[in-house]
Parts: C-alpha cells; structure tokens; sequence
C-alpha cells in the first residue's frame, strides 16, 4: 500500500467493519454533548434534500434532540429541518417525503432563488460573467447564509452531510456545505450510512437514491459519481484498504490533492501543508 494511500485512510478514518447500532450512538451523542457543552445552543440545522446523507443526519438529529428534551426537561430543545430550494425543485416530494419520515421539530421553507438571481444580476453589472458551474456554488453559499441566519434566530448550530467518501474528493462547496458547525456522519464512508438508515427503518428510496448535488441549472440532476469520475463503491473500497483498479485509484488521489485546502482552515504563514 502506497504511503499516499495510507494518509488518505488514516486521515478519513473509515472502520473496515461496523455496527451500525454503534455508529448511530456516536453521531447521537456527539450532537447530545456539543449542545450540552454550550449550554446556549438549543437547536439543531440541517438542509434537506431528500438524499441518503440528510435522510440520515436528519432522522439521527431528531433523535438526538428528543434524547435532550427528554433527560434534561427542556422542551426548548428542538431540530429544525430546512428545504432550500432554488425555485421550483425537481426532488421536492423525495425531500418532503425524507422529512415526514424523520419528523422534525420545525420545518423552515426559503427560496434562494430570489437572492442567488440577485447576485448573479449584480455581478454582470459589475463585468463578470457567472457560469453555471460557478453559480452553482453561489446557491450552496447561499443555503448556508440561511441556514446561519436561522440558527442564529434559535440559538442553534449547523450541521453537514459531510462524509469520509465526500470528503476524500472534496465534494462540496468550500464555505458552502462546507461551512458547518458539526459534521457527525464523517468516519463514515456511502455504504456504512446506507447501513445505518437501514438500522433506522427507512424506506428504501431514501438511500436507492442517485447520490447528486443537483446544482448546476444546465445539468440538472448530475449524478456525483458522473462529476467525480470514479463510483462510491469504488471509494468505500479504497477507504477500508481494500483493491482497487489504478485508474480508480488515482482519480480517488488526484482528488484528495487538489481539495486539500477545503478540508483545511484559512492558510497562514504557520502552514506548509500547501507548498
């Protein structure tokens, strides 16, 4: 095994085997004690898209925020699941029929359409031209500004999706989805939380889902394995040391290289991970 191959592992920590009941206790209590531990937050925000990583997070907040209001006393604890969607989405009834399964505290509706049209307007007055690929990363900015702005009303904090096999590509928008406050399914890699939303009892269609970040306008519904080059299933392998083909592999590597910043805090002068 590649010295290479070895950091990437070691660093997204993904367990050759688990038990997804075990699993499901870790990312519960992380959120449990993160919120005791700042006795001023009181809720939890999460994006939903109706896909197998907010399904997921979503059901195990809710879980998480019942727990607290249970042992604690405090009905002020709450989970608030959020749909952001850029005008008319094509996946609106799989994410309303996610967050009916996961039955959150409060569901919160804002169209960023209004606002992501806005900037772009802006920004060919200014003399620059947006691409789609470009404005796709200004709607996920935009959904965490809401998502802040909403947290920040409750007294809560932001969750992320993020997972070890998203992670490893730097699939995600930096200070986008990027920018949470807690990432409590990182450890994990696509199949082990498929697993856990079985452990969960949810409908197959919450996690049979193509796994897509749906924000170009021009494509939408592009498929991640489509934009990554290389499938999930071929990362899960790569991440619990198992074989995989060579072109497989470097395409998992030339990824991890050029995301690294994303996975990094802003650079400064201490810093030499970069050079």
């Amino acid at each position: 095994m590649s010295e290479l191959k070895n950091q990437i592992i070691k660093e997204m920590a993904v367990q050759p085997e688990i038990d997804p009941k075990e699993e499901i206790r870790k990312s519960v209590d992380l959120m449990k004690d993160y919120l005791k531990k700042h006795e001023f937050l009181k809720t939890l925000v999460l994006g939903i898209s109706g896909g197998q990583d907010s399904s997921l997070l979503g059901r195990l907040a809710q879980l998480a925020m019942e727990e607290l209001r249970e042992e604690t006393g405090d009905e002020n604890y709450a989970f608030i699941a959020m749909r952001l969607p850029y005008g008319e989405q094509a996946d609106e009834e799989e994410a309303m029929a996610a967050i009916d399964w996961m039955k959150p505290d409060k569901v919160v509706r804002v169209d960023i359409k209004p606002t992501v049209d806005a900037n772009e307007a802006s920004l060919k007055a200014g003399g620059v031209e947006v691409t789609d690929f470009n404005k796709g990363n200004i709607k996920a900015r935009e959904r965490m500004v809401v998502q802040y702005a909403v947290a920040a009303h409750h007294s809560g904090a932001v969750l992320g999706t993020d997972h070890s096999a998203e992670s490893v590509t730097g699939f995600f928008t930096k200070y986008g989805d990027g920018g949470t406050d807690l990432n409590p399914l990182f450890r994990l890699n696509k199949g082990q939380g498929k697993a856990l939303l079985k452990e969960l009892g949810a409908p197959a269609k919450f996690y049979e889902k193509v796994p897509t970040a749906d924000l170009e306008s021009d494509r939408p519904g592009r498929s991640d394995e489509d934009a990554l080059g290389v499938t999930y299933e071929e990362i899960d392998r790569y991440l619990t040391g198992q074989e995989v083909s060579e072109q497989a592999a470097k395409t998992i590597e030339s990824w991890y290289l050029k995301t690294q910043h994303k996975r990094h805090l802003p650079i400064t002068v201490f810093d030499d991970f970069w050079k």
